[in-house]
C-alpha cells in the first residue's frame, strides 16, 4: 500500500503537508513532493515491486508526471510490448509503466488494466490533469475541493479535511478529467447469463479463482495470509500453499471464546502452513477502538467491530514478522451471498442485492481490509476481488447462486471439493468475523456503550446527527462521535449503515450482525 495526494493548482502549502503527513503509514519507506503542473504531488511508498529507490513516484516522462497506488497484473508482458513501441524503464516497479500507456491508449487504458489502482497523472502535453479508480475501488481514493475551487485527491478522506470544504468517495470504476466523472467500467453489469451445467460452471469457478490467487502471489517483498479458519481465507491460503509449498499463516481471537481460532488452527494444520496466532483481550479493544475509527474514516457499526481484531492482528504481523503483502478472504460474500440473502424472496432480488454490495464495497468491506492492512504498512491483495473472477461469477444465473442446496455460497464449496480443504473447512457454515473472533468482543462493545450514555442522553445526543445516519443504538452512537472529533462535517461520505435489506422477511433486525438472524444456527460454534 501507498499514499497518494494530488492538487490540481495553487493550495496552502501547510495545509497540504499536514494532510499529506497524517498516512506516512501507508507508505513508510520513502516520501517525495513535487510541483508539477501548477499544483503538487505526494507521494508516500511501501516498496512492493521494484525495491530500489528508482521506483520512487512521481514518475515522469517529458513534461507528464503520475503518482498510483496500485498492482499492476501481468505488467511484465505489457512492460515488453511496451519496449517493443520504444520505451524503456529504469525500475522494477509495475507503476512505472502507467504514463507510457497514458501516451499509447489515452483513458481507454483505465478499461484495459488487469489491476487494483489509484492513479493521478498530469498531462504535460495538453496542460491536463486526470484520475481514476479501479472498477472495484479496492485501492482508495477520495477528493474534493479547496475554499478557492482547487481540486484535491488522496488515498484517504483525512488526508484532506485541512485542505477541502467537502470530502467524497472518488466512484470506483469511474476516471476523472476536465471536471466530469465518466464511468468507463460498471462491474456489475453483465451480459449474457451463464447457465446451464454445474460441474462446468463449479469448474470455471475453481480455475479462476485460482488463477486469481496465483498472480497476486507476485511480489519483491514478504507475503503472508490471513486465516480466519472460514471458507473463504482457507481457499486463498490452500491455493496459496500448493502454488508455493511453505507459506506463513496469521490468526487473531480473543482467548476467552475465539471461534475461528480453532478452525483456522486447523486449516493451517491441513495446508501444512507456519502458522501463527494472536489472542487479544478486551482492554486491547478498547485501547484501539479510537485509532481504528481513525484509521477507517468511518462510523458503520459492523465495519468497526471487524475491524478491531483486524487491525490488531495486523499491527501484531508487522511487529512480530518481515511480511509485507497480506492476501485476505473479502469479497466472496457480496459474490455469493451473505447468511441474510438467504431470505432473498427471488433470483431477481438476490442477483440486485449482490450488485448494490459490489457497488458499496469501497465504503465497507474493502475500506476495512485497507485501512487495517495499510494503517500498520503492509499491503492488502484480494484474490476474490480479480476482475475475470467477479466478472464471471456476477454473471451466473443468480437461480444457480441463491441458497437451495441447505448450504450457502454452495457453488464456491463445490467447486473446490477434493483435495484443497478438509470437510469441517469447506462445508462449515458461515459464522460473521466480528462474532467469530470472540462473541465476547462485541458483547462487551454494547456494554461499554450502556456505561457511557444514559437514555435520556443518547436520545439528546442523537438529534445531533438526525440530518444523516442518525445513531439508532448506544454502540452506534459511541462510533459517531469518536468520527466526528476527526472528521467534522464528512458524514455524508458514508452512504449509510451496512445492515441485512430490511424490507426481506426474516432480516428486519436492529444489529447487523448475522448472529441475530433465525438462520445462524451453527454458524456461531
Amino acid at each position: 500500500m501507498c499514499g497518494i495526494i494530488c492538487c490540481c493548482g495553487k493550495v496552502d502549502g501547510q495545509a497540504f503537508e499536514e494532510g499529506f503527513a497524517r498516512t506516512f503509514d501507508r507508505g513508510p519507506d520513502m516520501s517525495r513532493t513535487e510541483r508539477v503542473g501548477g499544483g503538487l504531488m505526494g507521494f508516500h511508498r511501501l516498496s512492493i515491486m521494484g525495491l530500489d529507490e528508482r521506483g520512487m513516484q512521481p514518475f515522469r516522462r517529458g513534461r507528464s508526471a503520475a503518482v498510483c497506488n496500485g498492482e499492476l497484473y501481468g505488467f511484465r508482458e505489457l512492460k515488453k510490448q511496451l519496449e517493443e513501441k520504444g520505451y524503456s524503464f529504469i525500475s522494477g516497479s509495475d507503476c512505472e509503466l502507467i504514463l507510457p500507456l497514458y501516451a499509447e491508449y489515452g483513458t481507454d487504458m483505465f478499461g484495459m488494466l488487469d489491476a487494483e489502482f489509484a492513479m493521478v497523472i498530469y498531462d504535460g502535453e495538453r496542460g491536463e490533469w486526470i484520475a481514476a479508480r479501479d472498477p472495484i475501488g479496492i485501492r482508495p481514493l477520495y477528493w474534493g475541493k479547496s475554499a478557492d475551487g482547487v481540486v484535491c485527491f488522496a488515498s484517504e478522506a483525512r488526508n484532506l479535511t485541512a485542505l477541502c470544504r467537502n470530502v467524497e468517495p472518488f466512484p470506483p470504476g469511474c476516471y476523472w478529467k476536465g471536471g466530469e466523472f465518466v464511468r468507463y467500467c460498471d462491474i456489475t453489469k453483465t451480459g449474457e447469463k451463464v447457465r446451464g451445467d454445474l460441474d462446468e460452471i463449479c469448474g470455471n469457478i475453481r480455475k479462476k479463482l485460482i488463477a486469481g490467487v496465483e498472480k497476486r502471489l507476485d511480489a519483491d517483498a514478504p507475503v503472508g495470509f490471513l486465516l480466519s479458519g472460514g471458507l473463504d481465507s482457507s481457499l486463498v491460503c490452500s491455493i496459496a500453499a500448493k502454488k508455493l509449498g511453505k507459506i506463513r499463516t496469521f490468526a487473531v481471537g480473543m482467548r476467552k471464546d475465539a471461534i475461528d481460532l480453532k478452525y483456522a488452527r486447523e486449516a493451517a494444520e491441513y495446508i501444512g502452513s507456519e502458522h501463527t496466532e494472536i489472542y487479544m483481550t478486551f482492554f486491547d479493544v478498547l485501547a484501539a477502538l479510537e485509532e481504528v475509527i481513525y484509521c477507517l474514516g468511518t462510523f458503520d457499526i459492523t465495519t468497526i467491530r471487524a475491524s478491531l481484531g483486524m487491525y490488531i492482528l495486523c499491527r501484531e504481523i508487522r511487529r512480530i514478522s518481515d511480511v509485507r503483502v497480506l492476501l485476505t478472504g473479502e469479497i466472496s460474500d457480496e459474490l455469493f451471498g451473505y447468511k441474510y440473502t438467504d431470505f432473498a424472496p427471488s433470483a431477481e432480488e438476490f442477483q440486485k442485492e449482490s450488485e448494490k454490495r459490489v457497488r458499496e464495497l469501497h465504503m465497507f468491506d474493502v475500506l476495512r481490509a485497507d485501512r487495517c492492512i495499510s494503517s500498520n504498512s503492509l499491503e492488502a491483495r484480494v484474490p476474490f476481488g480479480d476482475l475475470d473472477f467477479v466478472r464471471y461469477v456476477m454473471s451466473i444465473d443468480p437461480q444457480l447462486k441463491m441458497n437451495k442446496y441447505g448450504m450457502g455460497k454452495y457453488l464456491l464449496r463445490k467447486a473446490f471439493e477434493g483435495e484443497f480443504l478438509p470437510e469441517s473447512i469447506l462445508w462449515r457454515e458461515k459464522a460473521a468475523f466480528s462474532d467469530a473472533v470472540g462473541h465476547s468482543m462485541v458483547d462487551l462493545l454494547k456494554e461499554e456503550a450502556e456505561k457511557r450514555y444514559t437514555d435520556g442522553e443518547f436520545a439528546a445526543k442523537r438529534e445531533k446527527y438526525a440530518y444523516h445516519c442518525p445513531p439508532f443504538t448506544k454502540e452506534s452512537l459511541m462510533y459517531r462521535e469518536i468520527f466526528e472529533r476527526y472528521y467534522p462535517g464528512c458524514a455524508e461520505m458514508i452512504s449509510g449503515f451496512w445492515m441485512p435489506n430490511r424490507s426481506w422477511k426474516g432480516c428486519d433486525v436492529d444489529d447487523p450482525s448475522a448472529r441475530v438472524l433465525s438462520n445462524y444456527g451453527k454458524s456461531g460454534s
